[in-house]
């Protein structure tokens, strides 16, 4: 996984207008929490932590608190609707060796038989991993898979140390015909006929 240095300033001031004022300094209005402690409010370098959260579950070393230094990740990012600058963000403490729950992506990868189409259902499942080991992400290979066939969040392979949470019969890939598929599409359809003049349609 991902581990990446970061300096935090302390915030001493609250509320909309002094966020505003945090991000128009180019830094994002912060909290850090977890392990029993105060929360506390910190500021970060905006483009750094965006760079940074491009990676999911990435490792925050956040540095220049008053406790020292201390391992974070993310996990409440608010983003403006519209921009999608970061408004701010919730971090949580963990230490080295500490087991954590986190949602990782699944991604389908190979080519299945002529004529099957991979119908993905679940694109994240949940895990608990070491905190310093989390996997950005798991594969399924769906190489040679014939119309019918399904997987589930039991047939995943996760690397060592890593534990399935998410319920293991939960459906992440299944294979589809796709000549039926594509008859669904049209089925049924009909075009209507506009109603003559004079008459209202019901």
């Amino acid at each position: 996984m991902s581990e990446v240095r970061i300096a935090a300033e302390p915030r001493t001031e609250f509320g909309k207008g002094a966020a505003r004022r945090t991000r128009r300094a180019g830094k994002v209005p912060a909290v850090l929490y977890g392990h029993g402690t105060d929360p506390q409010h910190i500021s970060l370098p905006g483009h750094e932590l965006m760079l940074a959260l491009k990676t999911p579950n990435v490792l925050l070393t956040i540095e220049g608190l008053g406790s020292g230094t201390e391992l974070a990740l993310p996990k409440d990012v608010q983003r403006d609707p519209i921009k999608g600058f970061l408004e701010h963000v919730d971090l949580l403490l963990v230490k080295r060796g500490e087991k954590v729950n986190v949602d990782i992506a699944v991604n389908a990868v190979g080519d299945v038989v002529s004529g099957g189409v991979v119908q993905q259902e679940t694109v994240q499942i949940s895990v608990e991993a070491e905190a310093t080991h989390i996997p950005e992400s798991v594969e399924v290979d769906v190489t040679g898979l014939e119309v019918g066939a399904q997987i589930t969040a039991a047939d995943v392979k996760l690397p060592s140390g890593v534990t399935l949470i998410t319920d293991a019969d939960t459906m992440i890939v299944q294979i589809t015909d796709a000549t039926a598929s594509a008859g669904e599409t049209g089925e049924g359809e009909t075009a209507e006929e506009p109603a003559a003049e004079g008459e209202s349609a019901e």
